[in-house]
């Protein structure tokens, strides 16, 4: 049997990596992106291929995606868009341009890369486009509504791709994490400092006591909160299996949150998620 084949994007760390390591410890060939060229050399020096990829750079996706293509005889067996970046925050404080960006990093750029691979899949009749998405992607929180955006566009953009592409033999999944562990927090600095104006913000008080201690001060890891590793689970069976789920959910709070989401009233569910 021929090796089986995928691309992972976000391969720098947490999820990409996790799953990057696993899938190929299961004999396949892995494909392991990531966004900065420091992150690539450091998976070549790991044995993987690791083409330069950046969901904010068209080309690179491109580029990137000819790399693989040309090692592979021109096919593909599944692709993994992974890595995202959030920017924590009240919606009130969030500009617009803000929201632009986040949406070309975590939405636009997977849907770039979704739309070149997709005649690749059909050519060949057979693929695999599995999306990270996140318990985020169907219910909300507050202080993540750029994120929370982002993930809801993503689970109705792939919803709708399921159902048009059912005459093709290529599957699109969706894998819902909780919390796990992650450089997620960490990465959202940077942005939180960009963008967000809390010092003059009617919230002030509230970016003081709740959102700042928790983005810069780690009390350690989440409750609930799960290693990659748990992602990497899920992913092999929505790979592997004859015929994959819709939705992979990881983690507790994503299999509570989608039980409350059908039962509660939408006022009670409201309540339930401004607790946290």
């Amino acid at each position: 049997m021929a090796q089986k084949t995928i691309l992972i994007t976000g391969c720098s760390s947490g999820i990409g990596l996790a799953c990057a390591i696993g899938l190929r410890d299961r004999g396949w060939k892995v494909f392991a992106s990531c966004k900065q060229q420091v992150d690539c050399d450091r998976l070549r020096a790991m044995g993987f291929d690791s083409p330069l990829m950046d969901y904010t750079r068209t080309e690179t996706l491109h580029a990137g995606l000819t790399s693989v293509l040309e090692q592979t005889g021109g096919t593909l067996d599944a692709v993994f868009n992974n890595g995202a970046h959030a920017i924590p925050g009240a919606v009130e404080d969030l500009p617009t341009d803000a929201l632009r960006a986040i949406f070309e990093s975590n939405f636009f750029g997977w849907h770039e890369l979704t739309r070149c691979i997709i005649p690749v899949m059909r050519a060949q009749g057979h693929g695999r486009v599995v999306h990270c998405s996140s318990v985020l992607g169907f219910v909300t929180l507050p202080w993540r509504g750029a994120y929370n955006s982002t993930k809801f566009a993503l689970e109705g953009l792939t919803d709708t791709l399921r159902i048009e592409m059912r005459d093709t033999g290529i599957e699109f999944v969706l894998i819902e994490p909780g919390p796990v562990t992650s450089k997620i927090r960490h990465n959202s600095i940077p942005h939180f400092e960009k963008w967000i104006d809390w010092e003059n913000s009617a919230r002030k008080e509230q970016y003081e006591n709740k959102l700042i201690p928790r983005l810069y001060h780690s009390s350690g890891p989440d409750q609930f909160e799960l290693p990659p590793e748990a992602v990497l689970k899920k992913l092999i069976h929505a790979v592997e299996a004859r015929r994959p789920r819709p939705r992979y959910f990881v983690t507790t709070p994503t299999y509570l949150m989608a039980a409350l989401r059908r039962i509660l009233p939408t006022r009670a569910l409201d309540w339930v998620l401004s607790r946290g």
